[in-house]
């Protein structure tokens, strides 16, 4: 073991955790804006989808003459306004999947990095451990590496549940979609 070896951080290791911990919190930053500016368009387009919605269907019911006009017009603005929200839905959903891979990617590198700088500070306070501690030093490099393995476990079973979450929303929004399609077919052929 050799007893020369600092354990300590130096200055110049404080500063560059600090310069990664600001480039972190920047792309931290920055991704956020990028995914609200997204939504804000999402919100907008849909706002001005409505409005047009609204403004073409109360123009269609003042010209209504009768009942069974009427009838019609509220089944083809009732199946239209599940069509929109559905895609409404179909969208924000995928916005919203899409920021949770980017910030989860953004962690996963978080983490990789942590690691293999705690793996290198296990491996130089080994080496600069006193005569006597192998059985302290190899406890504390065990803890790491199990801490370690069940979080990557923990990772890969939350990639999972997220993966069969998406597939049931998918489907989810495929049998409305296909559900309000044949509801509006069933009212035509009435």
């Amino acid at each position: 073991m050799n007893m020369n070896a600092p354990m300590y951080a130096t200055p110049e290791q404080f500063a560059d955790f600090g310069k990664a911990n600001v480039a972190q919190a920047t792309r931290l930053a920055t991704l956020a804006l990028e995914n609200a500016e997204k939504f804000l368009k999402l919100n907008m387009n849909a706002a001005k989808i409505v409005l047009a919605n609204s403004v073409e269907s109360a123009t269609a019911a003042a010209s209504v003459k009768d009942v069974q006009d009427l009838m019609a017009l509220r089944a083809k603005y009732a199946e239209s306004g599940v069509e929109t929200a559905t895609a409404y839905t179909r969208s924000l959903y995928e916005i919203s999947s899409e920021a949770q891979a980017q910030f989860t990617a953004m962690a996963e590198e978080a983490w990789s990095a942590y690691t293999k700088d705690a793996a290198a500070w296990v491996e130089k306070a080994s080496k600069s451990a006193p005569a006597g501690s192998d059985a302290a030093v190899n406890a504390l490099k065990s803890t790491f590496a199990a801490s370690t393995a069940a979080f990557d476990q923990f990772q890969k079973a939350t990639k999972q549940v997220v993966s069969l979450a998406d597939a049931s929303v998918r489907a989810a929004s495929t049998s409305a979609v296909n559900a309000a399609k044949a509801a509006g077919k069933a009212r035509k052929a009435a």
